[in-house]
């Protein structure tokens, strides 16, 4: 009786922890936690974590209750750039080792193994091919490329048949890869390339959806094809069309996703006239769609306060000796450039740079160059006081901090933030650092950031 109570105990534990993700971190000691989530078409779903030990190890144990499908690791912040993806199917352990250089290598689970010697399989034949191109002699062989061909053709074929019925296998085949039947040049290759880039490409495929590599194919597309005619703007803008053509069945929640990814790179590149394009042309109708609220206030924010708009009006006092004074922002007409300046007298940076860019202006001739400085504060006692340190500047209380109507129609997120306009109160240039808002004025006759752009 005892020896069954035993195994009936024990029947829980077997049948909840049928699997596990196990493996290792390096370098060891810089990795303290792996979170595991399971990626859904639009969003992600915490499951579970384990703690990585000083040694690099760790293991995330899978019950019976956990479905087979795609699954992200992440293992640092931000965790949109910290984390790969996993196939756990439900019928094997899986074991990696990850690498912060080199990134992950599965070292058991058949699927995570297959589609990874799959990718590093037609890696190999990619470069082939790009180093038969590269060889400019005129006695290249033929026959090597046609052999080639031959090769990537049957490798297709082979994973795509070793696949079938997996999950792996959804990759494999929307992956496969444009191979001419004959020879050809290198010009005809790469216009083939891009005229059948998404020929295997389903974009209403679940489980494409569920993990990078719709967005991986995507930027490759936007960013790597090229018409060489020297405009990168252009491309870009040509190849985003080209693109969203071709997921246009797609289901709006997909195209939105896919979208606001692009919109974002486009971003942090800043190079506004291709986001803003994006947004014009497809995100924002897609966020009404979609009654996304929020998208489309940072889409329209972004639009509002790009280069070449007009800066978000305000309006502030000015103090006198007799009077105080109420002013606009668009209707000040005292200099050739402005610089609008949101600070916080309780930012470490802020009272570094504050008082250096006091002094940068001082040079300045009257009716050239005045600064707005906006106090973005939760009290205004200690501002008020340091205010009294810069004379020249137009000083603007911005109550409630980042809940400020000013900062939050300019889009700050952190401080300082500098805008410089010229006299027409449009935005000129948005200096990251005040290296760059110097460097503004420095350069004479130099080209602003939107005319280069």
């Amino acid at each position: 009786m005892r020896r069954l109570l035993f195994l009936i105990a024990l029947l829980p534990c077997i049948t909840l922890a049928q699997h596990s993700i196990k493996g290792t971190f390096s370098p060891p000691g810089e990795f303290e936690i792996a979170l595991l989530y399971k990626v859904e078409p639009t969003h992600s779903n915490y499951v579970t974590n384990a703690p990585i030990a000083a040694d690099g190890s760790f293991e995330i144990k899978l019950d019976s209750t956990v479905p087979k499908g795609m699954y992200r690791i992440t293992y640092a912040v931000p965790q949109e750039e910290y984390n790969f993806d996993v196939i756990y199917n439900g019928e094997e352990d899986v074991e990696l080792k990850f690498n912060s250089e080199t990134g992950v290598e599965f070292l058991a689970s058949r699927e995570n193994k297959l589609l990874e010697s799959y990718t590093n399989s037609m890696l190999m034949i990619t470069n082939s091919i790009g180093n038969y191109f590269r060889d400019g002699s005129k006695t290249r062989d033929s026959l090597a490329l046609a052999s080639i061909f031959k090769t990537q053709r049957e490798t297709q074929q082979g994973f795509e048949e070793a696949s079938k019925g997996t999950i792996a296998f959804n990759f494999i085949k929307a992956n496969s890869p444009y191979i001419p039947e004959d020879n050809i040049d290198v010009k005809a290759y790469v216009k083939g390339l891009e005229a059948h880039y998404f020929d295997h490409v389903d974009f209403n495929n679940e489980i494409l959806q569920r993990s990078k590599f719709l967005t991986e194919r995507m930027l490759n597309y936007v960013f790597g094809m090229s018409s060489g005619n020297g405009d990168e703007v252009s491309e870009y803008i040509r190849n985003i069309k080209v693109f969203c053509k071709k997921m246009e069945n797609a289901p709006e929640e997909t195209q939105k996703s896919l979208l606001t990814d692009l919109w974002e790179q486009m971003v942090d590149l800043k190079l506004e006239k291709v986001a803003n394009f994006i947004a014009e042309d497809y995100l924002m109708d897609l966020s009404v769609k979609l009654n996304d609220q929020q998208l489309l206030q940072a889409l329209i924010l972004y639009q509002n306060t790009s280069l070449g708009n007009q800066a978000p009006d305000f309006s502030f006092e000015i103090e006198g000796k007799e009077e105080t004074v109420t002013k606009t922002l668009s209707k000040l007409d005292i200099a050739e450039h402005y610089i609008v300046a949101f600070w916080s007298s309780s930012c470490s940076h802020c009272l570094k740079e504050i008082p250096e860019l006091h002094k940068f202006i001082e040079p300045f001739e009257e009716g050239k160059l005045k600064v707005i400085a906006i106090g973005l504060e939760d009290d205004p006692y200690g501002w008020k006081t340091l205010t009294y340190d810069f004379p020249n500047f137009f000083h603007v209380y911005g109550e409630g901090k980042w809940d400020n109507d000013i900062g939050n129609n300019y889009g700050v997120t952190a401080t300082p933030t500098y805008f410089i306009l010229d006299s027409d109160k449009k935005i000129k240039a948005k200096p990251d650092t005040f290296d760059e808002l110097k460097a503004f004025f420095e350069i004479s006759d130099s080209p602003t950031e939107e005319e280069k752009e």
